[in-house]
Formats: C-alpha cells, sequence, structure tokens
C-alpha cells in the first residue's frame, strides 16, 4: 500500500517506534529511523530491515530536542529517498516527580523532546509533503494526552500539547491531501516497561506476573498491554486510504483507560 513513500519514525530503534517502522516497512515504505543505540547494533537492525521488507532503510541519529538536528533529519530522508510522504513522531521521555520537586532542566528536556520536535518536525516535512501532494503526519502521544497522572506534569503537559499540535495541523491542512492525527497508547509491553515489571518483582519480592497485573490494574481495565506491533497497525491504517477523512483525531489503543 505504501510502496515508494518515504516514512520518518523519531525514536524508532526500539519499541513502540520500531514496531512502528517494521509495520510501514511491510506495507513497501522506505524508512528513516531515528534515535540512540550502539552502531553495530543499529546497522546490524536496518539490513536486516531492509533485507526483510525489500525497502531502503537509513538511520539519523538526530538529537530531536534540537530544532537544527530535527530539521537536518527530514533534509536527509528527502536526499535518501526522494521525498518526506510519512512523518511519525514517537520520540519521548519521562521523568516522574511532585511539581515543587520536579527539576527544571527535566522540564525543559521533556517539552523539547516530547513537544517541539514533532512541531519542529512538521514545520520540515509539511513543504515536502504539499509538494507531493500527499502525506500523513502521526503523532504519538498517550493517554496522558487526554487524562493526567500524579508526578507526571512535564509528559502529561507536553502530550496535552502534542494533542493541541494535532488538531492545528489538522485544521491548517484540512482541504489537502495531507492528514495530521494522534494515537494516544496507554500501557504499551516494550523492554523499558518489561524492566519496570521485573525491577518491581525484584523490589516487592513477588512473582513477574503478578508485578505485571499490579502495573496494569491501577490503569487499564482489560489488564493486558497493548503491544507496539498494534500501534504499528494503526499508524499503517491512518496512512490508508480508509483515513482520508480522519483528520485531527485521537485514537485510543489504552485497553479502556480512558473510558473510565
Amino acid at each position: 500500500m505504501l510502496s515508494g513513500k518515504a516514512a520518518i519514525v523519531t525514536g524508532s530503534t526500539s519499541g513502540i517506534g520500531l514496531g512502528i517502522a517494521r509495520a510501514l516497512a511491510r506495507q513497501g515504505a522506505n524508512i528513516l529511523l531515528n534515535g540512540f543505540g550502539e552502531p553495530d547494533r543499529i546497522d546490524a537492525l536496518r539490513a536486516d530491515m531492509a533485507a526483510e521488507y525489500g525497502v531502503g532503510v537509513v538511520h539519523s541519529p538526530a538529537d530531536v530536542s534540537r530544532p537544527a538536528d530535527v530539521a537536518g533529519m527530514i533534509a536527509q530522508c528527502a536526499e535518501s529517498f526522494g521525498s518526506v510522504d510519512i512523518l511519525v513522531n514517537n520520540a519521548g521521555i519521562q521523568h516522574t516527580s511532585t511539581v515543587e520537586a520536579f527539576p527544571g532542566e527535566k522540564w525543559e528536556k521533556i517539552l523539547a523532546v516530547d513537544l517541539s520536535s514533532a512541531f519542529y518536525g512538521a514545520k520540515a516535512a509539511l513543504p515536502h509533503m504539499r509538494r507531493n501532494g500527499w502525506g500523513r503526519i502521526v503523532n504519538i502521544a498517550s493517554a496522558h494526552g487526554l487524562v493526567a497522572s500524579a508526578t507526571k506534569a512535564a509528559y502529561v503537559a507536553a502530550k496535552h500539547g502534542l494533542i493541541g499540535l494535532t488538531k492545528v495541523i489538522a485544521l491548517e491542512t484540512a482541504r489537502s491531501p495531507i492528514t495530521c492525527n494522534a494515537i494516544c497508547p496507554g500501557w504499551v509491553l516494550t523492554p523499558l516497561v518489561e524492566k519496570q515489571i521485573d525491577d518491581a518483582a525484584a523490589r516487592d519480592g513477588i512473582p513477574r506476573e503478578a508485578a505485571k497485573a499490579g502495573l496494569l490494574a491501577e490503569k487499564q481495565p482489560s489488564a493486558e498491554f497493548a503491544t507496539p506491533e498494534q500501534i504499528g497497525s494503526t499508524t499503517v491504517f491512518l496512512c490508508s486510504p480508509a483515513a482520508d477523512q480522519i483528520r485531527g483525531a485521537s485514537i485510543s489503543v489504552d485497553g479502556g483507560w480512558t473510558a473510565q
């Protein structure tokens, strides 16, 4: 479905971003991976994806908290593949603390990575999409883009802001073949969450399954994790003709978290 399209997925060397990149590559899109990691591992990942899906795969080490890096990443995609058709703003970081104790530098960094990077990415990518006569911007927000939790001031503020940015871009592109939407995952089973489960089990001296159940019970009524593959499939849907008139939407993939 996406043969010949060029897709950028930020924060895609692991976790949700990698699941999204694989789903887009499976549909024939050339992929620009972005993120940090061991160079050898990233080279192997890039080569494996290219061989498995028969698409072009390049990597950008851009630090998306830096606007110049974001602009350079967009330019790299255009140079590598001749276009920028799909931009998935997925990169995100987290820190937990009460507002009184929240370090100012953590606040600034989280807003830069989780919110401002999406603005600078869209700003640089939209001219390419307008020239091509087609484009998709998918912002990976969170259940925390719709509701809040204590001790997550910067993350919640950034993700709420990302939902607002999604709506603005959708309105500004409403009479074009470019759409912008957000996906709002709840708990997703990624390596980072796996480690959180293992740490909780060790800390509390309980079985791993009990730690997993405890993590889900607080927020996610389904008592099941979403998967990176499900977030990837939702992204593919938003890039399909069936989603041509889905504009400015926030699609929850959260096991009922925000239905409560």
